[in-house]
């Protein structure tokens, strides 16, 4: 075909396919013609040659319709050898899709190898132990198909117009799949677009390219949002959205489509409905017949009985009223612009946007909003501070219509009053919240800090212009009196609260009308108790946005003003906790002792002041700023440095004074401050992911999140140098040293919000500078001398080797500031700390380079030979660092050398357990159980990626042994899978050394059986490696290579034998523990393990065997003889006899096996075979019915035995 004129191809491919259909070689025709125009296609890129393609598919699909095995015969080759993937197969099996019978068939096989590609790259690039030629060869896959698919996309315009139907079922069908990819994100430094932006990519091209594709696009848009999955949909709304932004005039020739999508919006899922009318946002701003179809079908759904409905709606209203803003915003510029006076005929080319305002035009509907659950309305006031964001003038109209709504709560008459108790309504007996006043409060305060030169309200500016009139006098008063309205009354709010104790704020929640029901008043409680503690808040916001511009004298009285806010917002929160402690008691059960349910209630105490604030809903936004709590942190760290220099003074006189006395409360009111700050920073950290990036309240409430790095870390250091920190908690007494033990919860809060801040900055852009702005921190203040010194010198050499500087930064910040940190808190005992900062040492450093990953891990390591510990997640934390740091080979060799004390220290069963590891002391019989259980977690995770190395060289060995080379590319793929083999038996070896370690400990029951799990699953990996080993018929069989016999020689050896004696004892304690009470359901789960364990061991030997047998090599020289393990009973005293009797053979059974099975090897070289049984077995299914009447005889025989013994009992 290379010297057949281009032209002549077309005639030459239809007589081919013609043959192929009448019998002659349909798989080496199909072969050829793919995989001579993938290699045309790629060398030659013209018109020619794309018209020539075009030709070819029409033929191709026409042979398809009239022969469907040459349709079988493409997907079976795609299928199979993912090296046939090229544009020109892609434009093939979209053509095939054309045919009804083989539609789902072709795009199910373009997906997979979609999916498929992308997974193996993300897979490779995360596995440690995988050769590199391994991971370049999946991320050169993956940029193939991603190209081949780009290009035969890119080219359906050359009379592939039949294709574009599949084209767009294809696109379609990637982005469903987003959804099983589970969400994993392709990094930026591939240069791959993932799976949802190439099928966006793929519609979005189709739609720009081909005029007639438009219309099916949006029609199955429409289909597939109202017919899958709420998570399935948002890809695809994702995609509406971007075509709205692109295409938006395009899109405004579908609006009645559009319109049929809009009238299922009270059917649909909340979020999907809600996201529907965001993405559609370009066209309504176009279209005014399509917004107010929009805005009639939200006001119905915003009156309908479901809750989620209706907060869609308020929402889609919020989202319209801000796309108009936005527009006008950007329209009068332009307007600004044009001619400054317009005629009559000219006011028909005004923008859409400045017909009207439809916050007034939709005023009233916002004003029912008020009258509607709490949720709403919380939606409703984060709603006006988005439009004062984008309008800062229309302050003046947001106040005009909260006034009304705030007047029924807050009355001024001598003196301010609140009326809490009208913000909670019962009904059906269950106390409901009804007005969420902190969030009234917080929207009021935002809009009044967003005031420019404190000017509270005024009209906008193009809201004047465009309706062609101005406000009176005496309404531009109104509008200035009600903001001053507000600010005064939140200036009074400050000073009642602030002046009001513990019982006076008690007497402004008020009681409950209900008070014979006990249970409603103390729900009501702390639905108010939550109230007052949100004003608070918001009180505090203000505070700390005032004190960042005060001067001196002023900030004296704003930060006493500051921490007797904070005191109160604390002992609201002592009573809650005092509240849910007294209903714990009541609902002791006569079965609970009083003390039980003490220890119970103080239980809940501890929670719920670990908890944090009072927060009533989950999804709520923060009252404070970032800033805000970056000037607490920054206020608590001034108080708590001059609290510590005055208590030295204090301590030097040594004397009780009244200074004294006030140093003490003092003292107290700077941890309630830092406490407040930290709990505050915590959760300004929790909620950041669940705000949107275009949300316009996520620069104002969040703003520079990584501000909060420097301060946080300084704390640590300030609670951790604090003299005289006890560590013993369970020792302290409640009243005494109730301030220590504030000291260290905020020690190891702000140790948790470390890790959150440092976690957060790893996956999200916006906070890349956070390590930069830790390690610029003074190294005088946050080192510890002994903790450089001892590895200066290599740690130097180390970092001056490192060219990326966010790597340099990184490790820099590990060495001078975590390292020491760590090893100090090990020191101290703090151990729930140095759990904390064990994650945030994993964390960074498994995004170092490998090398550099590999010194931290050694350091971690020599930590764990030198420390002793008895907390068993500590010891874990730090087994964690020194495995998930270390290199392969050097990570399993750390295992077996714990794995081999912890076998010490478990004890077997000629060996009696000791205490402490000396070599490891983090392996001790206190931590036993959490080492074993991260050491079997590391065996099943490496299970799994030995599991995939399987699947991939089963793939290759198809490469290799097919008839037909496509890509010319044999000698390329055989030694990638050569070099992936070596690599995947050495791992083997490396995990049946871990592996051999436990099957000699005495383990406990849960993880015997997890052991007993992980070996099954292990020798059903080793059976499918050496079936891969036995060529099939008609191929030459190739020896085993020297790894792989040493392999099954460990294998046999070390982990086998062993394992048959580990079933045995558990066995025998099984029949020893068979009267204990619970043992039935563990023996029912062991037994149900153990069977399936032989059976794959004996299935791994009978493939070893076929193996022996053909390369004529006894792969079973070392073997242990299998025996026959159904309904077999173990009598305990037969035991102690033969082991008395044998004391030899029992102590090297390996040994007394090996030297049978040479004996058989000298009789009979010709059979490689040790085991009897498992000969039999080979045999009789290479013999005939003979064998076969053997093997049943035998079966029968040890059937009728086991039926005497049951009728004996």
């Amino acid at each position: 075909m290379r010297k057949v004129d281009l032209q002549d191809l077309p005639s030459l491919v239809y007589q081919l396919l013609v043959l192929a259909s009448k019998g002659f070689s349909k798989k080496d025709v199909i072969e050829g013609v793919v995989g001579f125009f993938g290699e045309v296609g790629e060398s030659k890129v013209s018109s020619i040659v794309r018209q020539v393609e075009g030709t070819v598919l029409l033929h191709v699909n026409f042979a398809v319709k009239q022969d469907p095995s040459l349709g079988q015969e493409v997907l079976g080759l795609v299928k199979s050898d993912v090296r046939a993937f090229n544009h020109f197969t892609v434009v093939v099996l979209l053509s095939i899709a054309r045919v009804k019978r083989f539609s789902d068939g072709a795009i199910g096989i373009l997906k997979n190898a979609v999916v498929t590609s992308y997974q193996e790259h993300m897979f490779t690039r995360d596995c440690k132990w995988l050769p590199d030629i391994l991971k370049k060869d999946c991320l050169h896959n993956a940029k193939r198909v991603e190209q081949s698919v780009m290009r035969a996309i890119n080219e359906s315009n050359y009379g592939r117009e039949h294709i574009v139907p599949s084209i767009v079922q294809f696109g379609f069908v990637l982005l469903e799949a987003v959804e099983e990819e589970n969400n994993q994100q392709i990094s930026n430094k591939d240069s791959l677009m993932g799976i949802e932006e190439l099928g966006v990519q793929i519609l979005k091209t189709l739609f720009d390219v081909h005029d007639m594709s438009r219309k099916e696009i949006i029609e199955q848009c429409k289909y597939r949002i109202l017919s899958l999955k709420p998570q399935q949909c948002l890809p695809i709304i994702k995609f509406l959205g971007y075509l709205s932004r692109s295409y938006p005039y395009a899109m405004l020739e579908h609006v009645a489509r559009l319109k049929d999508l809009l009238d299922y919006f009270t059917f649909m899922h909340g979020e999907i409905s809600a996201s529907l009318v965001t993405a559609l946002l370009p066209v309504i701003k176009l279209s005014h017949d399509l917004q107010d179809y929009t805005i009639l079908v939200v006001r119905k759904a915003l009156f309908r009985r479901e809750d989620t409905v209706r907060l869609s709606a308020i929402s889609a209203i919020v989202n319209l009223i801000l796309a108009e803003k936005q527009s006008s915003k950007d329209g009068i510029s332009s307007l600004q612009e044009s001619s400054s006076q317009a005629s009559c005929s000219q006011q028909a080319e005004i923008p859409f946007g400045f017909r009207a305002s439809l916050f007034q035009e939709l005023s009233g509907l916002l004003q029912r909003c008020l009258s509607q659950q709490a949720k709403v309305k919380e939606i409703v006031y984060q709603g006006l501070i988005k439009f004062v964001l984008k309008d800062p003038l229309i302050a003046g109209s947001v106040f005009d219509f909260l006034q009304p709504h705030f007047l029924r709560f807050y009355h001024e008459d001598e003196d301010a009053h609140l009326n809490l108790s009208c913000c909670v309504k019962l009904e059906s007996g269950k106390v409901f919240l009804d007005e969420p006043l902190d969030c009234l409060l917080s929207c009021v305060s935002w809009i009044l800090l967003l005031q420019p030169h404190g000017r509270a309200d005024l009209p906008s500016e193009y809201s004047l212009a465009c309706f062609g009139f101005s406000l009176t006098q005496e309404n531009e008063a109104g509008r200035v009196s009600c903001g001053e309205a507000f600010s005064n009354a939140l200036s009074k709010l400050r000073k009642l609260l602030r002046n009001s104790n513990l019982k006076g704020l008690v007497d402004i929640v008020g009681q409950c009308q209900d008070s014979d029901l006990q249970s409603l008043e103390e729900d009501k409680s702390s639905y108010l108790a939550s109230i007052l503690s949100g004003i608070i808040e918001v009180l505090l916001n203000v505070i700390a946005t005032e004190l960042e511009k005060a001067t001196d004298v002023k900030k004296v009285d704003l930060e006493k003003e500051l921490i007797d806010f904070i005191d109160m917002h604390d002992s609201l929160e002592s009573n809650a906790c005092a509240t849910k402690q007294g209903s714990s008691l009541k609902r002791a059960t006569s079965r609970d002792t009083p003390q039980d349910a003490l220890d119970k209630s103080d239980r809940d105490r501890k929670e719920c002041i670990r908890s944090g604030s009072i927060i009533l809903y989950q999804g709520r936004k923060p009252f404070l700023a970032t800033s805000s709590i970056y000037r607490l942190l920054l206020t608590a760290q001034s108080l708590y440095d001059i609290n510590c220099c005055s208590s030295q003074v204090s301590q030097s006189k040594n004397s009780q004074s009244p200074s004294q006395l006030s140093l003490l409360k003092s003292s107290t009111q700077c941890l309630k401050l830092t406490s407040f700050a930290l709990k505050a920073s915590l959760c300004q950290i929790k909620t950041f992911p669940s705000m949107a990036k275009d949300d316009p309240l996520m620069p104002l409430i969040y703003g520079d999140l990584k501000q909060l790095g420097r301060p946080l870390l300084k704390m640590v250091w300030l609670l951790k140098s604090r003299p005289k920190l006890d560590t013993n908690y369970k020792k302290r007494a409640t009243k005494g040293k109730k301030g220590v033990e504030d000291r260290g919860e905020m020690f190891f809060k702000s140790l948790i919000c470390l890790r959150e801040l440092i976690g957060l900055s790893l996956h999200t852009p916006q906070l890349t500078g956070l390590i930069e702005d830790l390690m610029s921190m003074s190294s005088d203040e946050n080192v510890v001398g002994n903790g450089i010194d001892a590895h200066k010198g290599n740690d130097c050499e180390l970092i001056s080797g490192i060219e990326d500087q966010k790597t340099k930064n990184v490790q820099l910040f590990l060495e001078k500031t975590l390292k020491p940190l760590l090893a100090e808190l090990l020191h101290m005992s703090l151990h729930r700390e140095s759990e904390v900062l064990s994650d945030i040492i994993l964390m960074l450093g498994n995004k170092l380079p490998f090398n550099i990953r590999n010194y931290n891990g050694a350091w971690a390591l020599n930590l764990c030979r030198t420390t002793a510990l008895e907390d068993p997640k500590t010891a874990k934390s730090l087994l964690a660092l020194s495995v998930y740091l270390s290199l392969p080979p050097n990570d399993l060799i750390t295992s077996q050398e714990m794995a081999s004390e912890l076998l010490k220290v478990m004890g077997s069963e000629h060996c009696d357990p000791v205490e402490t590891s000396e070599t490891y002391p983090v392996i001790s019989h206190a931590t036993k159980s959490a080492i074993a259980s991260t050491l079997l977690h590391l065996v099943d995770s490496i299970i799994v990626d030995v599991s995939w190395c399987i699947t991939k060289l089963k793939t290759f060995s198809s490469f290799t042994r097919g008839a037909v080379s496509i890509d010319q590319q044999g000698d390329e793929e055989k030694s990638t899978a050569l070099i992936l083999e070596e690599a995947l038996y050495l791992r083997s070896e490396g995990l049946v050394n871990l592996l051999s370690s436990f099957a000699h400990m005495s383990l406990k029951d849960p993880q015997a059986e997890q052991f007993l799990r992980l070996t099954a699953r292990f020798y059903k990996i080793l059976a499918l490696m050496t079936k891969l080993r036995i060529a099939p018929r008609g191929c030459k069989q190739i020896i085993p290579r020297i790894k792989f016999q040493k392999l099954v020689e460990v294998t046999c050896k070390r982990l086998t034998a062993p394992l048959y004696n580990f079933v045995t004892l558990i066995q025998t304690k099984q029949q020893e523990n068979a009267q204990s009470k619970g043992i039935i359901s563990k023996i029912k789960r062991e037994n149900r393990c153990i069977p399936d364990l032989v059976f794959q061991i004996e299935d791994y030997e009978k493939y070893l065997i076929q193996l022996s047998k053909l390369t004529k090599i006894n792969l079973l020289r070392y073997a242990k003889r299998s025996t026959a393990r159904d309904f077999k009973i173990i009598e305990p005293k037969k035991i102690v006899d033969r082991q008395e009797e044998e004391p030899d053979g029992e102590s090297n059974p390996v040994n007394s096996v090996a030297s049978q099975n040479e004996a058989c090897d000298e009789e009979n070289e010709s059979e490689k075979v040790i085991s009897p049984e498992s000969s039999n077995a080979v045999a009789a299914d290479d013999s005939g019915s003979d064998g076969e009447a053997t093997s049943i005889r035998t079966k029968r025989a040890r059937i009728n035995k086991v039926v005497q013994d049951s009728d004996e009992e």
